[in-house]
């Protein structure tokens, strides 16, 4: 057989293409050669690379499983108020809080797909949004319907009070904001600033007995060669400085189900680490070597140290789960 024709091959397809480096065909990422505004392309593949061509029309996703919610912004949300970023909106904006369906393509995903059929309800909420009353009282609003209301105030609440939020922070009381209205989603942003203040001052405090402890240690009587000796053993749990440690955040958030966005080397052998992970965006700081966390960006209670970037999203998960997610670390 002769392989370089099989290395030769060129394959055309259409697909999604949401930007960034890569691009997800049905069995696996492609390296895209060439960066191009969102939508969808036809691509020209050959191995590993997409190369796109031109615009095209969507395509294969009748066979993808559908997702159904209301249209919050660029996200959708759906049962239990999780709100999902929603892929390739299209240009005429959808109305506010709009019933809309999706499809779950192969990365995980969701691209719009097309507007439903509403009833009473959605326009009942849009009523109550722009006279700023709450749906508390209302009849037939689904538990997504009402979420995404609550996040609408949210984001009104969040403009005027300049307080930035993610929904996965206040994902357990967006309920509780639809049915209390503005004073609550204020009441609520307010609750998220206290949160990040008392980590910022808990962290402060903490690395004020870090440098005293450091100082403390550098005064006592020690030789340089016993420093030398110290530096060059090797640390537990790092791997070979050979390997790339960029390559290894990529592996570590891969297998804990994040993907990852950015990375930035710091000072101090240090990287800055962006990721997408159940639905959000975040920003963490991790040793080089180990991948150890020196900063989560998220509220651990001053535990950063105890995790590592493969095990952070678990931790993260856990977080959300429980209502009580705090981000620390924004763009």
């Amino acid at each position: 057989m002769d392989y370089r024709k099989f290395l030769g091959k060129v394959e055309s397809a259409v697909l999604p293409y949401f930007g960034g480096g890569t691009v997800d065909a049905p069995s696996r990422r492609l390296r895209v050669a060439t960066p191009v505004r969102p939508g969808w392309w036809r691509f020209e593949v050959q191995g590993r690379v997409a190369t796109a061509r031109e615009l095209a029309g969507p395509e294969g996703l009748e066979a993808l499983p559908r997702v159904r919610g209301h249209v919050w912004g660029n996200r959708l949300v759906r049962e239990g108020a999780v709100a999902e970023p929603l892929e390739l909106m299209p240009e005429e904006e959808p109305p506010r809080l709009a019933l809309v369906s999706a499809r779950r393509w192969h990365d995980g995903s969701l691209v719009f797909d097309g507007l439903e059929f509403e009833g009473e309800a959605e326009d009942a909420a849009r009523r109550a949004l722009e006279e700023g009353q709450s749906l508390s009282g209302a009849k037939g609003v689904s538990a997504a319907l009402r979420a995404a209301f609550g996040y609408a105030l949210l984001e009104a609440a969040s403009r005027a009070l300049a307080i930035r939020f993610a929904p996965a922070e206040v994902r357990a009381r967006v309920l509780a904001v639809a049915e209390g209205g503005r004073a609550k989603a204020e009441e609520c942003l307010r609750h998220l600033v206290a949160e990040r203040e008392a980590h910022l001052r808990a962290r402060a405090v903490r690395e004020a007995r870090n440098h005293a402890e450091r100082a403390a240690a550098e005064a006592r009587a020690h030789t340089a060669q016993v420093v030398a000796e110290a530096m060059a053993r090797p640390q537990p749990g790092r791997r070979g400085s050979r390997e790339d440690p960029v390559e290894r955040a990529e592996r570590a958030l891969q297998s804990a189900g994040a993907r990852l966005r950015d990375v930035r080397r710091l000072g101090g052998n240090r990287l800055e680490v962006t990721y997408a992970f159940m639905d959000e965006r975040f920003i963490s700081i991790v040793d080089a070597d180990s991948l150890q966390v020196v900063d989560a960006g998220v509220c651990l209670a001053g535990a950063d140290s105890e995790v590592t970037l493969e095990s952070l999203p678990s931790v993260i998960r856990e977080a959300i789960d429980t209502g009580v997610l705090v981000i620390t670390r924004h763009a």
